[in-house]
């Protein structure tokens, strides 16, 4: 929605009378203070003179009653600041509880959070952690090159002679249409007892390692059973890494040929559509593989290119772009008689997960037309990798042709850009089947240090599109050990359900050598991986004694966040990264854009900053003061940082060494214990406790009632210094149970709620606990029992004063009920406590007002009676002013709070629309409090939420569709024996057995489920409050009708005090503010690209090496069909009986020999 231009308004003096609509009366222009308003036309506010003014609003048959003057209203206002206050005052017990705290002095310690020691031990404990991982890969990479370089090659090989347990082969065995079940299975499958493994989330079997290979590749090859039996050696080196490193998670050797041998084994994850996952593809695989790159890709689109090869075309470069990752960067153009960019990207750009989106979406718009000119589309790609005026990867360089056929070699353009030293390699693509002569492709990959594939077919797209891997790695092998250096990923989705992971990688080398004097031979044999899980990483982070509101997080060298408490992805798809940028982590702004650079830079550093924070529900934005502290993580790309905010700067650590010498028995005999037992509910209040792990053999459970039970079982047999229990946490449990205990004591349980119309009193601590008073007003509270993930508790720390809490309304849902008083608005307050010169806020105090008992005594505070029980009266001949109360049906009066929600009307049927946004209640008014910057607002993109899926459109350009043959190609059989229709059957054969692969979502292919959600963007707006914090008078003029309106802040809260006039008409219903999340595409990703986001790559690139043979750069091979072939298929077509694929030739296959 177009932002609604703000208008203009000020206050004035004395009083006015109410506004009726002014016949003859248009809309006025109104200046705006800050400049020329843009977009369409708004209601303005009418800024007139006093002396003006008056005269309108006293005309003939006016009533009697006149809108109430500004100190009448400030002095309703100062009504309402008492009245809250007096309540908290009385019942938040704020003082009494500080008073409680020093009592008890001698039962805790206050510690210190000291930001640089804190941070640099952490920094150096996932030093330690991941040291570990470092050397159990070394230890496995080294053992694979020597079992490959003593294993002999078996020409002979069968199934039969390999042992080993198919990861996939129970799911096979279900499937009566598997390969193994359509030939028989030969080899000597092993069968497995699998046990229940907590760390892995999965059952697992210790002794054994398990093997999956793609379903696109032949199993019983020659190739995969020599890898199969080489492999098998590592079996003992991953159990003994784990003898040494118990806490290993997925050791992982993922080979070139597509074998993906992994331990402990555990049964593949198998999915309820076609199986995709082949480990070359994946983000891990493709890091360890090769150095960042520079891609060009440029695609043929002459007239020749049409039907299938054009749609094999734009599946292969779609292929082609999942083979990249953040390191690399990437333009993708077309090119006939000229050469012209598919998108909006004019050079080389990162090829993250929306860039790679905006190339696949253009690649489809592609159309073929004209005469091939390759000259034009060599010349783009040189002079796109020749621009250095832009970011870029800076090492491997690569021009990715894709045609089919042509006989220029364009050679006078390699030699101008390059030649003699070929720093730009060039692969190319014969796509489709055709009888064009093949030589001008090789020649051109072939001098240029690259590589010549054929397409002729969908199955071959997969393979053939990341083949190019084993060229870049070359470089690599030769540089032996100094390539040998460990890189740690971004996060990801471990495909084998551990959850969110980065994956230490180290490239495997082959070396041997063809004979005595023979060259080394330079293909990489794989990438061997380990896992670490995220959790692990955080489990070495301080939690608790950081406060609600502190926090640790890690970036890498791209700016992702490796930790940070706001990476929580709504869904997730194991082909792509998480990349969560700490920018879009948090709320931009330059310090933060200074901080990250910083980090990235591997610098330490120190800042406090003044920020906007987001609440934990989202619908609030807090103005806030923060520290951070940063220090690189030694041995990685990542750097870690701490915020801080000032009050957090001390913690509480119960001391109840005294209590724990008397008391040798469980800890439930322990002082204070018995107010945690629900038999003390009646009398002390409900406690809820945070679901934290105390203990290790604590129970976790959803359900605040039995995880107190849990607790207390469990409590019945722990003694207090067991070492079991986080003592930490156990003890200020105990302490904040007895501290809130005394609250009860001293000041709920003699006074009487229903007095003041409270439905409930409450108290939360950082210890844990939260106690809700009465025993009752449990029932309905609905708050997180762990305080540091509610939303009140956050903000009340962040906020000084009074912060109102209206109960969650969304616009889509029905009105609130407001059945048996049960719903009401929370009133909460941080408890700020001094000792010596060390300040903190270790709880959070409040109150649950009554929503509708306290309406009508908003009425009352908001009226002109002068006692209690006397309405103002006013004769037909006295004038007064209009107040909440008796004038209700013309005067509107609300409270809202910070973020734009109703708290309060005099209008009882609002009443059921309390915690709405205002702008749903009334639009018209809301937008002038917004113009008149009483709020203004903050947009953001969350870039992991889950939407529904979408339905699949019939686009004419998607990848789905296939070439149609005529019924006069049906009739001619030189049609059936032609490549045309050869090309089809195979897709149609591809299209059976892999179910729609062309236009399937990959994450569904995989094996989601259909319904699931997939990842997309939303854009977020909050509003907060802006500059003005004066009591302000306006008019809202919205053609023939007007409206006053006064607004004040109310001191010490969160609350905006609006009186207006009722709407006479609608003329004032264009404007309306949008605050729920709506679906985006996120910023316009042709503009980002422009300003791109600070980042450094790896510091290691290996893309050249004088010694490097170029003598293997493909070969190409057509197979013309037979016509039993043909007639095979065909009756397998009209039969419908999908075969299984067949092995794919490729001519790497022979340089595998191992």
């Amino acid at each position: 929605m177009a932002v609604p231009a703000r208008t203009c308004g000020a206050s004035w003096p004395g009083p006015v009378r109410t506004a009726r609509p002014w016949p003859g009366r248009g809309p006025q222009p109104c200046p705006d203070p800050r400049g020329p308003a843009s977009g369409p036309a708004r209601p303005l506010l009418l800024l007139l003179p006093p002396l003006l003014l008056l005269p309108l609003l006293t005309a003939p048959g006016a009533s009697a009653y006149s809108f109430p003057q500004q100190h009448t209203m400030q002095h309703w206002a100062r009504r309402l600041e008492q009245e809250i206050d007096g309540v908290m005052r009385i019942f938040g017990g704020v003082q009494q509880l500080r008073e409680i705290y020093k009592d008890n002095r001698n039962l805790f310690e206050v510690q210190e959070n000291e930001p640089q020691k804190l941070v640099e031990k952490v920094a150096g404990d996932i030093e330690s952690l991941l040291d570990r991982k470092v050397q159990a890969l070394k230890r496995l990479a080294d053992a694979a090159e020597n079992f490959q370089k003593a294993h002999r090659w078996q020409d002979n090989i069968k199934e039969e002679d390999i042992t080993y347990y198919d990861a996939k082969a129970d799911a096979e065995l279900d499937d009566p249409e598997s390969e193994d079940m359509e030939r028989g299975s030969k080899t000597s499958a092993l069968r497995l007892d699998f046990i229940e493994d907590p760390n892995f989330k999965n059952k697992v079997n210790y002794s054994y390692t398990a093997v999956q290979i793609p379903t696109d590749i032949y199993k019983g090859s020659t190739v995969i059973l020599n890898e199969l039996n080489w492999t098998e050696a590592l079996e003992n080196v991953f159990i003994e890494n784990r003898r040494q490193d118990p806490t290993l998670l997925w050791q992982v050797f993922g080979s070139a040929t597509g074998v993906t041998r992994y331990y402990p084994a555990t049964p593949w994850r198998a999915p309820k559509k076609i199986d995709l996952y082949d480990v070359r593809r994946r983000p891990w695989y493709i890091q360890g593989a090769s150095s960042p790159k520079d891609m060009v890709i440029i695609v043929d689109v002459s007239g020749s290119v049409s039907g299938l090869t054009l749609k094999l075309m734009k599946t292969s470069v779609c292929e082609m772009l999942d083979t990249l990752s953040d390191d690399d960067y990437v333009n993708v153009a077309s090119f006939n008689e000229k050469a012209q960019p598919v998108s909006c990207f004019t050079h080389l750009v990162q090829a993250n997960v929306r860039n790679k989106k905006v190339f696949k979406e253009a690649v489809q718009g592609m159309v073929a037309k004209g005469t091939t000119g390759y000259k034009a589309g060599f010349e783009y790609a040189f002079d796109q990798l020749q621009n250095s005026n832009i970011t870029r990867a800076n090492c491997n360089k690569m021009i990715m042709m894709f045609t089919d056929g042509g006989e220029d070699r364009v050679q006078d353009v390699f030699e101008k850009y390059n030649w003699p030293n070929r720093t730009v390699r060039v692969f190319t693509f014969s796509v489709g089947q055709h009888n064009y002569d093949v030589t001008p492709l090789q020649w051109m990959a072939c001098t240029n240090k690259g590589y010549y594939f054929e397409i002729p077919s969908i199955g071959a797209i997969r393979i053939n599109t990341q083949e190019y891997l084993d060229v870049l790695g070359r470089p690599m092998v030769l540089a032996g050990k100094d390539a040998k250096q460990v890189q740690w990923t971004n996060v990801y989705e471990d495909a084998l359900g551990l959850g969110l992971v980065v994956t230490g990688t180290l490239p495997v080398f082959n070396l041997t050598q063809d004979g005595p004097g023979e060259k080394k031979n330079q293909l990489i044999l794989g990438v061997m991986g380990i896992d670490v899980a995220l959790n692990d990483i955080k489990r070495l982070t301080p939690n608790y004694t950081l406060g609600a509101n502190g926090y640790v997080f890690a970036i890498d060298l791209n700016g992702y966040v490796l930790l940070h408490p706001n990476l929580k992805p709504q869904t997730t798809n194991f082909r792509e990264p998480v990349t969560l940028d700490f920018l879009d982590a948090e709320l931009e702004d330059e310090n933060k854009e200074e901080i990250r650079r910083s980090m990235i830079d591997g610098d330490k550093g120190h800042k406090q900053i003044r920020t906007l924070v987001k609440s934990l529900d989202e619908r609030y934005i807090d103005e806030v003061t923060r520290n951070y502290t940063w220090v690189p993580i030694r041995s990685t790309n990542y750097s870690l940082g701490l915020v801080l905010p000032p009050y957090s700067t001390y913690y509480l650590q119960a001391n109840l060494s005294d209590q724990i010498l008397q008391v040798k028995l469980p800890i439930s005999k322990l002082k204070d214990f018995e107010f945690l037992l629900p038999s003390s509910f009646e009398s002390e209040g409900h406690v809820f406790i945070a679901p934290r792990e105390y203990c290790k053999d604590l129970n976790a459970s959803d359900n605040n009632t039995e995880f107190l039970k849990n607790f207390i079982e469990l409590m019945e047999k722990v003694t207090p210094d067991s070492k079991q229990c986080n003592n930490f946490l156990l003890h200020n449990l105990i302490l904040d149970t007895g501290i809130t205990q005394q609250l009860v004591e001293r000041v709920w349980r003699d006074q009487d709620l229903n007095t003041y119309s409270l439905l409930a009193v409450f108290a939360a601590t950082d210890g844990g606990i939260t106690r809700v008073f009465p025993n009752k007003a449990a029932e309905d509270w609905t708050e997180n029992p762990e305080p540091f993930n509610a939303s009140f508790y956050r903000r009340s720390l962040d906020n000084h004063g009074y912060i109102f809490k209206p109960p969650h309304q969304d616009s889509l849902l029905r009105p609130l009920e407001l059945e048996n008083d049960t719903v009401g608005v929370l009133v909460s307050t941080a408890v700020e406590l001094s000792l010596g010169r060390r300040t903190l806020r270790p709880a959070v105090v409040g109150v649950k007002l009554d929503l509708e008992a306290w309406a009508e005594k908003f009425k009352v505070l908001a009226s002109n009676r002068t006692r209690q029980d006397q309405p103002q009266k006013c004769g037909p001949s006295s004038h007064c002013e209009m107040d909440c109360e008796v004038n209700n049906e013309d005067l509107l009066c609300v409270l809202i709070d910070d973020g734009g929600f109703l708290v309060l009307s005099n209008q009882n049927h609002q009443w059921d629309q309390v915690g709405r946004f205002f702008s749903e209640v009334d639009a018209n008014l809301m937008l002038a409090l917004y113009n008149n910057s009483f709020y203004t607002r903050k947009e953001s993109y969350d870039y992991q939420a889950a939407c529904a899926p979408q339905p699949p459109g019939n686009l004419g350009a998607a990848p789905r569709g296939v070439f149609v043959p005529t019924i006069a190609d049906f009739l001619n059989l030189a049609w059936w024996t032609s490549a045309a229709a050869w090309s089809l059957f195979q897709q149609l054969l591809y299209g059976l057995i892999y179910h729609s692969w062309f236009q399937a979502d990959p994450a569904e292919a995989e094996g989601s489920p259909e319904t699931r959600e997939s990842s997309c963007v939303m854009k977020q707006t909050q509003y907060y409050f802006g500059s003005v914090n004066a009591s302000y008078n306006a008019i809202i003029d919205c053609g023939n009708c007007s409206r006053l309106f006064h607004a004040q802040r109310l001191t010490n809260t969160n609350l905006l005090f609006v009186v207006a006039e009722k709407p006479l008409c609608s003329q004032c219903e264009a404007g309306r503010l949008l605050q729920k999340e709506t679906h985006s595409d996120g910023p316009e990703q042709c503009e980002l690209v422009q300003r791109p986001r600070y980042r450094r790559g790896p510091h290691i690139c290996f893309d050249y090496n004088a010694t490097e043979d170029t003598s293997d750069c493909g070969r190409g091979a057509s197979f013309p069909p037979s016509l039993g072939v043909l007639v095979s298929l065909q009756l397998l077509l009209l039969l419908g009986l999908p075969p299984r694929p067949q092995p794919q030739v490729h001519s790497f296959a022979a340089s595998r020999r191992l």
